[in-house]
C-alpha cells in the first residue's frame, strides 16, 4: 500500500514537471518593457483610440471613459452596450476604477499625470502615440501589435491590418473611378465654431487616410502633434478649386453657411463641399479605415 500510494506522488510529480511553464508575455509601451503572466481579461481603456482598438480585437472592455463621447465622436466601432462609464477621460473616477477590479488599464498622454495613482489598482500599459517628433501613423500601427500581444490576440492584429489595407484599395479604386481618374486635391477640416476650423495635415491619420485613397491635402498643414493647425474660416479659401469635406457634428453649421463670406468661398460656389459623418480623427490603427470610409463616401456626393 505504501509503494502503490508512494509510486501515484511519484507519477504527479513527474506529470506536474512535464507542464511547460507558461512564459510570461513581454510587450514594449512608452514606458519600456511591461511583462504579464497571463493575458488580462478585465480592461478598462481611458483612451478612445484604445476603446477602437479592444473592439476590433474583439476584446469588450468592463470600463471606458466617457461612453456617450465615444459614441458622438467616434462612432466606429461601436461600442457595444453595458460598458461602464468611468468618467471623462483626463479626469476618471478613481473609486470607480477600483470597484471594477481590473487587471489591465490602458492610457494615452491626455492620462500620463494619473500614472502612478493608476498603478495602485492594476498594471497599466501608456501608448503616447501622437508627437510631433515621431510617425503618428506608424506609432498607433506599433502600440496595436503590441496590445494584441498582451491580449493574446496577435493573429487576430495582422488579420484586421491586412483586412484594413485590402479595403483602402477598394475605397481608393472607388474614388478614382468616380472622379473618371482624375481625382481633386481635398482640405478636411472639423469646426470648433463659426470663425475657426482644425485644418488636418500632416501627420494625422485624416492625411494617412488621403493618401491611401490617393488623394492630395488641398491645404497642406506642417507636422504638429496632432496633426493639426488651427486656422481662420477666411483661410478656407485657399482650397480654390479644390473639395472640402467638414467632419460632423457642427453645431454652428447654420450660423457659419449663413454668413455672406461663406457664400463667396470657391468651394461654396462650385458645389465642392460635403460633410462626413462622425468619425474620430485621433484614433488607432484601424482608424484610418474608418477616415477612409467616411471621406469616400462624403466625395461621391461631390460631382466629378
Amino acid at each position: 500500500m505504501y509503494f502503490q500510494a508512494l509510486n501515484i506522488i511519484l507519477i504527479v510529480t513527474l506529470c506536474v514537471l512535464s507542464i511547460p511553464a507558461r512564459a510570461a508575455v513581454n510587450v514594449n509601451d512608452s514606458r519600456g518593457v511591461q511583462s504579464f503572466d497571463t493575458p488580462p481579461q478585465r480592461v478598462v481603456a481611458l483612451n478612445w483610440a484604445v476603446t477602437e482598438e479592444l473592439i476590433e480585437l474583439g476584446v469588450t472592455p468592463i470600463g471606458v471613459a466617457d461612453t456617450r463621447g465615444y459614441r458622438d465622436w467616434v462612432v466606429k466601432p461601436a461600442l457595444p452596450e453595458g460598458v461602464t462609464d468611468v468618467g471623462r477621460r483626463d479626469e476618471p473616477s478613481l473609486e470607480l476604477l477600483v470597484a471594477l477590479s481590473p487587471d489591465l488599464i490602458i492610457i494615452g498622454s491626455q492620462q500620463q499625470g494619473l500614472l502612478d495613482q493608476l498603478e495602485l489598482i492594476a498594471p497599466v500599459l501608456y501608448f503616447d502615440n501622437y508627437r510631433a517628433d515621431h510617425s503618428n501613423v506608424a506609432a498607433v500601427e506599433s502600440s496595436f501589435l503590441m496590445l494584441a500581444k498582451a491580449l493574446g490576440r496577435e493573429s487576430e492584429a495582422h488579420v484586421k491590418l491586412q483586412q484594413r489595407d485590402h479595403r483602402l484599395d477598394e475605397l481608393s479604386m472607388r474614388v478614382k473611378a468616380h472622379f473618371a481618374g482624375v481625382s481633386p486635391d481635398v482640405a478636411v477640416v472639423r469646426f470648433g465654431d463659426a470663425a475657426y476650423a482644425r485644418v488636418y495635415g500632416a501627420n494625422s491619420m485624416v492625411e494617412a487616410a488621403l493618401d491611401a485613397l490617393g488623394l492630395s491635402n488641398a491645404l497642406p498643414q506642417p507636422v504638429t502633434t496632432w496633426g493639426q493647425v488651427q486656422k481662420q474660416v477666411t483661410d478656407l479659401a485657399a482650397v480654390g478649386d479644390g473639395v472640402l469635406l467638414y467632419i460632423e457634428p457642427f453645431p454652428k453649421r447654420d450660423q457659419l453657411f449663413s454668413m455672406p463670406l461663406w457664400q463667396f468661398m470657391p468651394f461654396v460656389k462650385n458645389d465642392r463641399l460635403a460633410a462626413v459623418k462622425p468619425v474620430w480623427t485621433y484614433g488607432g490603427a484601424l482608424s484610418i479605415q474608418h477616415l477612409a470610409e467616411a471621406i469616400t463616401a462624403a466625395l461621391l456626393e461631390v460631382q466629378p
